[in-house]
């Protein structure tokens, strides 16, 4: 089951990492600027929040079988329009749509866990589903350049398309249903009340959600930054980005094993202020150095983003932890605050660009810092 999950699960990190490598050739192909096709990241994560938001209810109320169904097969449907788009507006709608589909069915992965464990055995379930489908985000920037090199950049969504259907077809007769069935079927408002009424559910959503912001800043920026102003080659690239997922998987592998004796919101916080720290060194050495050294840059970013791994595990455990028979909506909530943000600080980071590190740096800073802030101003609240 977990397997199956994570698998799931890694259509987003696929959707998300693989065409990275492919962004300059699409930038030519369409005739337009790469942040034209940065552009379309950031329309993604918002039509994935979107798409979790429509979920999240959807499956609570009518089973996660349904819920999954049906957004794996408007992800395929999406995927198919974007190798057929004549234009990027046309790319831009299909993008938007796979997200929609991806995020209604991707909300089911932790929900489905929440069904059947709870409290320190679901944080661990979710850091083992994490260690395995963290894989994909490790290995897309390799396909994408591998198959950008083979026939370009539509065999990326080829891949894409093929995986849908694959995971499609494996869950329709592996998957079962698991939603915990009450005689109180509330409507999508009442739920997602339900949801944010809870001010320490909201604590601990704040936390994912600039966490994810900070995360997704350095995706948006990666490219600009690493191929742009250090001048790493598109064959380079994908190893230097796969160096990260590493590091989360290692450092998820040190949560599991910190879940048998700590709570989970203690590892959270942990972990809140190891990226505060490392985004405060980042900031600050691209910003006084003249000539930053990729050496040093990377190394900070690694570690930042590796610290995810004791991060969002533990904040949606803790925070689906309250609602068991609402979990679909609770991740839901997650899911989509978190893509939004993160869909927000790319922009940021686009608008922002200059030719430099230091506007990603400054949004991974600014994230960092304020997910604790507000985790302690709402949960210390009476």
């Amino acid at each position: 089951m977990i397997l199956l999950l994570a698998a799931l699960t890694a259509m987003a990190p696929l959707a998300i990492d693989a065409y990275l490598p492919a962004m300059p050739q699409m930038a030519d192909f369409f005739t337009v600027s790469i942040h034209d096709i940065e552009l379309s990241l950031s329309l993604f994560l918002a039509g994935f929040a979107i798409g979790q938001i429509i979920g999240g209810p959807f499956s609570d109320h009518f089973g996660r079988r349904a819920a999954t169904g049906i957004g794996i097969s408007l992800f395929c449907l999406g995927t198919l329009g974007i190798i057929l788009s004549p234009s990027i507006a046309w790319l831009w709608g299909f993008r938007i749509i796979e997200a929609i589909g991806g995020g209604l069915a991707v909300v089911n992965s932790a929900a489905i866990i929440r069904d059947f464990s709870k409290g320190q055995e679901s944080a661990r379930h979710l850091s083992n589903m994490a260690i395995i489908m963290m894989l994909a985000p490790l290995l897309a920037p390799v396909i994408g350049m591998l198959l950008l090199h083979i026939s370009g950049w539509r065999l990326v969504f080829d891949f894409l398309l093929l995986y849908g259907l694959l995971i499609g077809a494996t869950l329709f007769f592996k998957l079962p249903e698991t939603r915990i069935k009450t005689e109180d079927r509330p409507n999508a408002f009442r739920r997602y009340w339900m949801v944010l009424s809870n001010r320490y559910a909201v604590g601990f959503l704040f936390s994912q959600c600039f966490a994810l912001g900070g995360m997704f800043a350095f995706i948006t920026g990666s490219p600009s930054v690493y191929m742009g102003f250090f001048g790493v080659s598109e064959t380079v690239y994908p190893f230097l980005f796969g160096t990260n997922v590493v590091a989360m998987m290692l450092f998820n592998r040190l949560n599991v094993r910190l879940l048998k004796q700590h709570q989970p919101r203690v590892i959270l916080s942990v972990g809140q202020a190891g990226q505060v720290i490392t985004a405060s060194l980042l900031l600050a050495y691209v910003s006084l150095s003249s000539t930053p050294s990729l050496y040093i840059v990377t190394p900070l970013i690694i570690i930042f983003i590796g610290i995810m791994g004791l991060i969002v595990s533990n904040a949606t455990s803790s925070t689906v932890e309250f609602f068991p028979t609402n979990s679909a909506t609770a991740t839901a909530l997650l899911g989509a605050a978190g893509f939004t943000t993160g869909a927000i600080a790319g922009a940021i980071v686009g608008i922002l660009g200059d030719g430099t590190a230091f506007p990603m740096a400054l949004v991974m800073f600014t994230c960092a810092a304020t997910a604790p802030l507000l985790r302690f101003l709402v949960q210390a609240g009476k």
